[in-house]
């Protein structure tokens, strides 16, 4: 078995269950005639004892590979369950046939309920002359501790046997540890135990061992002691086929290399489960706001979003914007470490469009609103015009435009007058001085609502009887259905035509696709909605439209 770290092997086991049930599930389900299976439990992962607090991220697999599996005999038409077997065995062995390891005879004789994969530290060991050391750990649940110590002795014999390394036993706080060293490069690459009756445990070097297992005996080191984690916990009741957590301050930090913040804990929660439309999380986002309940306000979606034609690749809806990026400014203290990439965001924005938009756009939108992104990267904002501080607002948008330069035109498409922003630029045509004019913003009224847009294709769609609005397309509706009907509003993005935008300007996002390589490659779109505040939790619900 040739490897370069051991680890990948044990990264490579826990990415096979997560895709094993993430990615699989929906097609077990997708075309069931048995519409209330449900496969998720109200559970919660145990291995969070063996995890700090302050972990940047933890991924939990809460559904045994072989029970998904068997629960496919039952939920799909018989003439599926073939292909969906043969489905199952590729995802077993494309990961782990390559290093030597076989599911069925391996793992499969001791794996439990539960695999949960974190990233532990961005350096394990502080030496700064060694640069960042990351730390990785696996827990699984153990059905059989015997045959999981088994597995252990035959994969290291092997590994012996194949590379350069030589194994060191170890007993610490009463738990036998082995520990793998590369002895060409003189250094750890991995280290393992079985933990009583209940987990076997791996990690990427002893230290990070050893301090998994003395988050046990000191609990208030543990995740499972943060009180932000257990409030998201107590919160989100749904079942559930897996649990992520996101400690913001700690990703930033790793993601930045700068120090961690002491005593901060902002995380993200996410609670995962499948039912025969896709996949659907519930989010709960902890130690940003006070411990407040601020209850959804609408229970249907907007009209504004009757404006939004059905071509729309990315769109936003809800009411009072100013409202809702205040609850934004309100998390965004120094400590928080995603401030400074919220505050860039909005630095851009500004440099792109010459505006204060916090002052001069988030300011006045008290009312309904649709944002949208449409093809050939046309963006549509409506905003509900119904008192006359929005009238003054949007006439104070076209003196900005003056100030910056710009024209200000009034032309007319049908019988409907358009405020045209045009720049004029000197150019030649045959050796002739000519003006060159480029649209730069435009903006009309319909009714109760302002409609601009960057160019006059943006309207010129809204204007088209063929392209009807959003709230008609399928998919869209099949979406917010399956969310909970109060909210604050949606955000529905069409992945394949979004995917290259998404990648472009979030890298970090790239992992996640990589780790849900099965659901992101047959993602059709998503939709996520806000449900409030409850005692300083803020939550959402999203849904994961897959497609076979």
């Amino acid at each position: 078995m040739k490897l370069r770290s051991f680890f990948l092997v044990l990264a490579s086991f826990v990415l096979i269950t997560l895709l094993v049930a993430g990615g699989a599930f929906y097609w077990i389900i997708a075309q069931s005639p048995i519409k209330s299976l449900s496969l998720g439990r109200v559970t919660d992962p145990t291995a969070a004892l063996f995890i700090p607090r302050q972990s940047p991220v933890v991924l939990s697999l809460l559904a045994n590979p072989d029970r998904i599996e068997a629960f496919s005999e039952i939920a799909v038409p018989l003439r599926q369950r073939g292909r969906d077997r043969r489905r199952f065995d590729r995802l077993k062995t494309s990961l782990l046939s390559n290093r030597n390891i076989n599911y069925e005879q391996d793992i499969q004789p001791w794996l439990g309920e539960e695999v949960t994969f974190a990233l532990t530290s961005p350096d394990y060991d502080r030496n700064p002359e060694n640069g960042s050391q990351l730390g990785y750990i696996v827990v699984a649940s153990s059905r059989d501790p015997d045959a999981a110590r088994e597995f252990l002795q035959r994969l290291y014999s092997r590994d012996a046997i194949a590379s350069e390394s030589e194994l060191t036993f170890e007993t610490y706080k009463g738990v036998k540890l082995i520990y793998r060293r590369n002895t060409a490069e003189n250094r750890y690459t991995s280290a393992s135990a079985v933990i009583g009756d209940r987990f076997v445990i791996f990690a990427n070097h002893p230290k990070v061992l050893r301090s998994a297992l003395n988050n046990v005996q000191a609990a208030n080191l543990s995740l499972e002691s943060a009180p932000g984690y257990q409030k998201a916990l107590n919160i989100i009741k749904s079942p559930r086929i897996g649990v992520g957590v996101v400690n913001l301050p700690a990703l930033a930090a790793w993601i930045a290399k700068t120090p961690l913040p002491p005593e901060l804990e902002q995380t993200l929660t996410l609670s995962l489960n499948a039912d025969r439309q896709g996949l659907v999380a519930e989010t709960a986002l902890a130690g940003l706001l006070s411990d407040t309940t601020v209850p959804p306000t609408l229970s249907s979606p907007v009209p504004a979003l009757d404006y939004i034609p059905q071509s729309a690749i990315l769109s936003a809806a809800g009411s009072d914007l100013e409202q809702l990026w205040e609850q934004v400014a309100e998390s965004l203290t120094p400590q928080n470490g995603f401030a400074p990439l919220i505050d860039q965001g909005i630095v851009s924005l500004n440099e792109n469009l010459g505006i204060d938009v916090t002052q001069e756009i988030f300011s006045w939108t008290e009312g309904e609103y649709a944002l949208a992104l449409l093809p050939n990267s046309q963006w549509l904002f409506v905003a509900e015009n119904t008192t006359p501080e929005t009238e003054d607002a949007i006439a104070h948008l076209d003196t900005l435009a003056e100030d910056q330069g710009l024209s200000l035109n009034q032309i007319t498409i049908g019988d409907r007058p358009i405020t045209v922003w045009t720049k004029l630029s000197p150019t030649t045509q045959n050796g002739i001085p000519d003006l060159q004019t480029e649209v730069k913003g435009v903006h009309t009224t319909i009714g109760n609502y302002e409609l601009f847009s960057n160019n006059l294709g943006g309207l010129e769609l809204v204007f088209q009887d063929q392209d009807p609005s959003i709230l008609d397309k399928p998919d869209f509706r099949d979406a917010i259905a399956q969310l909970p009907k109060n909210n604050n509003g949606y955000l529905y993005i069409d992945w394949p035509q979004t995917q290259p935008f998404i990648d472009r300007n979030i890298p970090l996002f790239r992992l996640i696709e990589f780790v849900g390589k099965p659901v992101f490659d047959s993602l059709h779109s998503f939709t996520l909605s806000s449900r409030g505040r409850e005692n300083g939790i803020n939550r959402a619900s999203i849904f994961f439209d897959v497609k076979d």
